[in-house]
């Protein structure tokens, strides 16, 4: 009977947990917005498209623990931006935002994840039309080579010999 009630208590914190984890892998996406789930690259990936507001495409990327990716942004308008979402975090706030952080982003990823990338124009800069072309390219890049040790520095005659190694 214990054994009942013990299994009856995990599938109800399973239950109680499953919403917050299908909703934080669930983008919330703007009136107009398309999302295009990607696959993470073999080579190099470039996306093309317009910032159109209320029309434009924002994209999922599956990620995995120890891949080493590059993202690039590029856009002719100086009110077009990328922002990049971890949607494994409950916050939704970007990790990487191209308005503060520069045009490219390379890191190594920590943990299994999906990312949401939104190129968007900025609603509140003054400008002119209703969108920008913009240029995502996204490169799976090579392992970082493992650093030699530091080569030891080389014996140099002293006047005093060294002292022995303590015991413990």
């Amino acid at each position: 009977m214990k054994d009942l009630s013990v299994k009856i208590s995990i599938a109800a914190v399973a239950l109680f947990f499953l919403p917050a984890f299908a909703m934080a892998q669930t983008p919330q996406l703007d009136p107009g917005e398309k999302l295009e789930k990607l696959q993470f690259p073999a080579v190099t990936m470039q996306l093309k498209g317009w910032t159109k507001f209320g029309n434009g495409h924002v994209y999922t990327l599956p990620v995995r623990a120890g891949q080493h990716v590059k993202i690039d942004f590029s856009t002719r308008s100086k009110f077009a931006f990328l922002a990049i979402f971890d949607l494994s975090k409950p916050d939704d706030e970007a990790f990487f935002g191209t308005d503060e952080d520069g045009m490219s982003f390379q890191t190594t990823v920590k943990e299994n994840t999906t990312w949401l990338l939104r190129p968007y124009y900025s609603k509140v800069s003054p400008r002119r039309g209703l969108g920008a072309p913009f240029s995502i390219l996204i490169a799976p890049l090579a392992a970082a080579p493992q650093q030699p040790p530091p080569p030891a520095e080389p014996e140099t005659p002293s006047l005093f010999p060294k002292a022995p190694p303590k015991a413990k």
